[in-house]
């Protein structure tokens, strides 16, 4: 199987996950607390920051033609009213950097982390970040220079909902007494966190003073749960950035990406026979508006989606998720299921149609034969959606680069390159030369 020459194969990375350092934004506060949820900070990352382009020529040299990385904006604005020309420069000189190995450079503009500066006026839950944004993903693309095309604006914009959800469903629990599924919360969304009720309270606390609050409940970063009215301005956000980058920059194609999941019911995820799953498909509609379909009206001038997906979610009859008896998991907790990514893709494309980019799927695990089985299956099931003339651009895989997990720190090891942080060597495996094999 190989894929056309001008579709996007490549991998992705986000800023903070990699570079190291990045001293000005809300996560380095939140992992430098005496009680953080984090398992251990961020450090030095892999020191993407300074080795950008030996990675970049590894990517080029396995034969991927595409890298998706993200612009840090507490770099760029490490206070308010600053505006640091030295980390633009840097971020040119990666784009450059890309071109000059043939590699097409996909830009995040925001890709979980803000400014603490922001977060202390309100973060994500204030409307001043739908101006202070625009004016941001405005300004930088101008500075950015010539040499990429695509632009995604925010990163997993479902993500607070998601945690939304999942904080209220662990709240019940606990007020019903019923903690024994506390283990499985973690794994109940695509992103590194932990839910250790334990540590929650204290570590509350901390991240609210440190960001000049009394009230723990003010603190909306974006990796956290959001209110109903936090959700509209994330949308609204986005929609300002679209008019602000297309007026500085016509010629760029612009969307946003999603936290999606591969939604069956249990019954037919496992062949059970039931007629009583009417609770079931109900809670696949509400999940899957949830996801994707209420924000529409906000996408419907975008120019490509975003779709990232790493599994499913199987509903059983009793409307709840349940994982099937004897599955692989992965090691952040959730099933080993690649083709999860085809079947959302078609879904997605029954409803937005622009073009598709799998922007982020991948794989957690210490088994590089299983990543590269995993990779095989994900890819062959976007092959056949473009063989069925879906619109799809590319496919990136999550990660290049072993790297920071968030909350979970750098257990999780989804890259395609190893790197040993005692000395910062890159080690390539199979996998990445697997993935590049592909076209």
């Amino acid at each position: 199987m190989k894929f056309e020459k001008d579709f996007f194969l490549g991998a992705a990375t986000a800023a903070h996950q990699v570079e190291g350092n990045n001293i000005y934004s809300d996560y380095w506060v939140q992992e430098n607390l005496e009680h953080s949820m984090f398992d251990e900070p961020s450090g030095l990352a892999v020191d993407h920051y300074n080795r950008y382009e030996e990675d970049i020529r590894l990517l080029s040299e396995a034969g991927l033609n595409a890298y998706r990385f993200s612009i840090e904006w507490a770099r760029i604005q490490p206070e308010e009213a600053k505006w640091d020309e030295t980390e633009v420069e840097h971020y040119k000189d990666v784009i450059q950097c890309c071109l000059k190995y043939g590699v097409e450079p996909v830009i995040t503009l925001m890709h979980f982390t803000s400014p603490k500066w922001l977060i202390r006026k309100g973060g994500w839950e204030n409307p001043e970040v739908v101006e202070d944004f625009a004016a941001y993903c405005g300004r930088i693309v101008s500075e950015l220079g010539d040499g990429f095309h695509y632009v995604c604006t925010i990163n997993e914009a479902n993500m607070r909902l998601q945690l939304a959800g999942l904080m209220k469903s662990m709240m019940a629990r606990m007020m019903a007494k019923k903690n024994d599924e506390k283990s499985k919360d973690d794994a109940k969304v695509q992103v590194g966190i932990n839910m250790d009720q334990n540590r929650m309270m204290q570590s509350a606390m901390e991240t609210a003073q440190a960001f000049g609050f009394q009230d723990p409940r003010k603190v909306a970063t974006f990796v956290s749960q959001c209110s109903d009215e936090g959700d509209r301005i994330v949308m609204r956000a986005h929609m300002a950035a679209v008019k602000a980058i297309r007026a500085a920059r016509p010629d760029l194609k612009v969307g946003i990406t999603l936290s999606l999941h591969d939604l069956q019911k249990y019954s037919d995820a496992t062949g059970q026979k039931t007629t009583e799953d009417s609770k079931a498909q109900e809670e696949i509609e509400r999940i899957w508006d949830e996801e994707i379909l209420h924000y529409l009206p906000a996408l419907e001038n975008d120019d490509f989606l975003g779709v990232q997906c790493y599994t499913r979610k199987c509903i059983n009859d009793q409307g709840q998720e349940q994982l099937p008896e004897g599955v692989k998991t992965t090691q952040m907790g959730y099933e080993n299921y690649p083709e999860s990514i085809g079947h959302v893709v078609r879904k997605v494309a029954e409803s937005f149609k622009g073009e598709l980019i799998v922007t982020e799927n991948g794989i957690a695990t210490s088994d590089d034969e299983e990543r590269i089985e995993y990779i095989k299956t994900a890819t062959e099931s976007i092959k056949s959606c473009i063989d069925d003339g879906l619109p799809v651009k590319g496919y990136f895989y999550w990660s290049l680069l072993d790297n920071f997990e968030w909350q979970k720190g750098f257990k999780m090891t989804f890259g395609l390159i190893g790197v040993d942080r005692s000395n910062m060597e890159r080690h390539p495996k199979g996998s990445l030369n697997y993935l590049g094999s592909l076209r």
